[in-house]
């Protein structure tokens, strides 16, 4: 499982016009790829060092400041394009498998005492966001 973190002031989702997910405070965007040998034990344990990670103002974390996180699926994570021009996606997991693991991930998130906001698995999404710092984090589980 590979996150994308954003530290933003502020994101949104759109899907044909219309905002599906929103935060509007200060909090975390996370695109979040799946790849084959991926488990709904990773998504919560990427789900909880997110949680905790202390990437907010003041060395703060999500966690401490009750902090949005707006959690978008993305296959396009695992891209290979080592040959050619044309990416390979390959490595990401299909839909039926990716889409719980990108469900049991909110899930974990909102267990944990998160405010989630979400795209729509598997839609052409429009994403905007006010990047903080910038602060960008890869994590790989």
């Amino acid at each position: 499982m590979r996150a994308v973190v954003q530290r933003v002031s502020q994101a949104s989702v759109t899907v044909d016009g219309e905002v599906v997910g929103a935060i509007d405070e200060p909090g975390l965007l996370v695109l979040l790829g799946v790849t084959h040998d991926d488990t709904v034990e990773k998504a919560a344990a990427l789900a909880a060092k997110i949680w905790t990670l202390r990437i907010l103002e003041g060395e703060r974390s999500a966690a401490d400041e009750q902090a949005p996180i707006l959690a978008i699926s993305q296959f396009t994570l695992y891209a290979d394009t080592r040959k050619g021009r044309r990416p390979s996606w390959s490595a990401a997991a299909p839909g039926p498998v990716s889409e719980p693991l990108y469900d049991a991930f909110c899930a974990a998130l909102r267990d944990l005492g998160a405010k989630v906001e979400r795209g729509i698995f598997g839609a052409d999404m429009k994403v905007t966001l006010t990047n903080d710092g910038p602060v960008t984090l890869i994590l790989d589980v």
